[in-house]
């Protein structure tokens, strides 16, 4: 190919940029950055960054999810195009942004602090530059038609987990309540969640017993379809 035919063509940047959801037990978070350089330095920002010469759109959503969390083997997928004339303050830049999953005890005080990030639930979010709270909105609406049928919810929650935790994650998700029992019996229904011979008892005397999910078991029956919520 020859790369001087392109000469006459308007030269655009690309970025990422990361909604990185957590959930801290009660409510589910965004993850947010001050932003380090003009324009709007010092506001609030999603974490981002270009696309280099030598890499994907993935690969550089995956570079600045490691730099941000330290975190390997992230969930992460690819949102929307986001491509308004008038975007960036600063010039013409398309971005392409990814949503990405994280259990919050994963990610390091230390890396927190060098970063100036902080954890925001999505109803009290902060004014963001650019059209970034447009990006969370979007993200927050893909990650609730995902869940209801995907076990990316998971994603968010330690390996072991009670039922109440797991009922907890999906009334954050979707901001409402659930009929506990009526939960629980259609997510154990499914026959994707093993039970342990564990109990987690700071919440009540009696505890209750920790579950880790079955990905060979949610396998052979994704063809066919699930439903968790």
């Amino acid at each position: 190919m020859d790369i001087g035919k392109y000469k006459s063509n308007d030269k655009i940047l690309v970025a990422v940029d990361c909604i990185i959801f957590g959930f801290d037990g009660g409510a589910l978070k965004a993850l947010l950055i001050k932003r380090s350089l003009q324009p709007e330095k010092g506001k609030w920002s999603l974490m981002g960054g270009f696309v280099n010469q030598n890499e994907s759109t993935d690969e550089a959503a995956t570079r600045v999810l490691r730099q941000l969390t330290g975190i390997e083997n992230i969930y992460m997928e690819q949102l929307y195009c986001f491509s308004d004339v008038n975007r960036d303050t600063a010039g013409r830049v398309i971005s392409i942004a990814y949503f990405a999953l994280i259990n919050i005890a994963d990610y390091s005080e230390q890396l927190q602090a060098e970063h100036e990030a902080k954890w925001f639930e999505l109803g009290q979010l902060p004014d963001l530059v650019f059209d970034h709270t447009v990006m969370v909105l979007k993200a927050q609406e893909s990650l609730r038609e995902k869940v209801a049928r995907q076990p990316i919810g998971f994603e968010l929650l330690p390996n072991k987990f009670t039922l109440p935790q797991l009922q907890s994650l999906y009334e954050a998700i979707y901001e409402t309540s659930l009929d506990t029992r009526n939960f629980s019996k259609r997510i154990l229904a499914l026959g994707v969640l093993n039970k342990l011979d564990e109990k987690e008892k700071k919440n009540s005397r009696r505890g209750a017993f920790y579950y880790v999910f079955d990905a060979i078991k949610y396998k052979s029956l994704e063809t066919n379809g699930v439903r968790f919520i």
